[in-house]
Order: structure tokens, then C-alpha cells, then sequence
């Protein structure tokens, strides 16, 4: 029941960032779009902020569900670029409403989870650092979310799947090499 009561506000946050910005929002117009108590919300969210959070990451759980393989990193870098387009009234207005940062960090995060199934996939036959495997997750996170953020900021014009296309053969065997580069094959 808890999960449906955080979707149904999630969900009415969404239809009223596409009638007005997040700023202008209220706790008490999220719950009186789903028909809930005021003391519902509180019960799960500390705050309408702690609601976005949620919404992003449970948005992007759900399209990265198994996806976060070597051979499946394109088609969640993919479920990325169709979730923020979806949902680009609420993405846009998170965007310009809180910080940058914040923006970034839910980004972060989501990417940091699958380039991070990645490269413990390839590295397991080496003996890597884990410094060394960290640097790796973090060169490709920032270079991913980059793309992400440029395509944002042109307003979300280019076809997502070029996008990926393009980044896909940048990426081939690049995190495999790095892994090779800083580590040791074992034996």
C-alpha cells in the first residue's frame, strides 16, 4: 500500500508541474490531487523536495530495471534519454525550479548504479584497485551525464537513439581497455 500511496503522489506532483512550476506548489495541492490526507504525505515525505527525489529515482529504477549490464548499458542509457522526454514538463521544471546540482546528483546517481554493474562485470578477471575502479565509473558517469545535460539544455531536439547510437560506438571496448590499462589479468 505504501509504494501505491507514494505513486499516487508522485503522480499528482507530476500533473501539477505541467499546470505551474514546482515553487508554486504546495503539499496540500499534491494531496489534494490524489485524495489523501495531508498527514499521509508527511508520513512518507519529509518535504515536497524529498517527493522529487523519490519520483526520480523510482522513475529510473524502473526504466533501468535489467539493463545494467555490459550488453544491455545502451538500452538503459536509451530508458534515460525516453524517461526525461516523457516526463519533460516535470524534468524541465525540476530543472529550472531547484538547483542545478540537485538535478545532477539524481543523474549521477541513476548512471553511477549501471556503469558501476559494468565495470565489476569486466574487471572481474582482473585485479583492479578499487581507486582505480572508482576513477573508471566516474570518467564515463560525468561523460554520460554530460551528454544527457547538453541534449537537456538544446531542448531535447536530437533523436535520442542517435545519441545513444553515437555514445555506444565512442564507447566500444572503452571500459574494457581502460580496465585492461589499470589492472591485471589474473590467471
Amino acid at each position: 500500500m505504501s509504494d501505491i500511496t507514494k505513486k499516487a503522489l508522485s503522480a499528482s506532483l507530476k500533473q501539477l508541474l505541467l499546470e505551474k512550476p514546482l515553487d508554486k506548489i504546495s503539499v496540500l495541492d499534491i494531496v489534494n490531487g490524489c485524495g489523501v490526507k495531508r498527514q499521509t504525505f508527511y508520513y512518507h515525505f519529509q518535504d515536497i523536495a524529498d517527493l522529487v527525489e523519490w519520483t526520480c529515482l523510482d522513475d529510473a529504477s524502473i526504466a533501468l530495471s535489467g539493463k545494467d549490464t555490459y550488453k544491455t548499458w545502451q538500452e538503459g542509457f536509451y530508458e534515460v534519454f525516453n524517461l526525461i522526454k516523457k516526463d519533460k514538463a516535470f524534468v524541465l521544471n525540476i530543472y529550472h525550479s531547484v538547483s542545478r546540482d540537485k538535478v545532477e546528483m539524481y543523474l549521477y546517481s541513476i548512471v553511477h548504479k549501471v556503469i558501476k554493474q559494468v565495470v565489476d562485470e569486466i574487471s572481474f578477471s582482473y585485479s583492479v584497485k578499487d581507486e582505480d575502479k572508482e576513477f573508471i565509473i566516474n570518467f564515463f558517469k560525468y561523460s554520460l551525464c554530460g551528454i544527457v545535460f547538453d541534449w537537456i539544455d538544446k531542448g531535447m531536439v536530437k533523436d535520442p537513439r542517435v545519441i545513444v547510437e553515437q555514445t555506444s560506438s565512442m564507447c566500444s571496448g572503452l571500459v574494457t581497455r581502460a580496465i585492461e590499462n589499470l589492472g591485471l589479468r589474473k590467471v
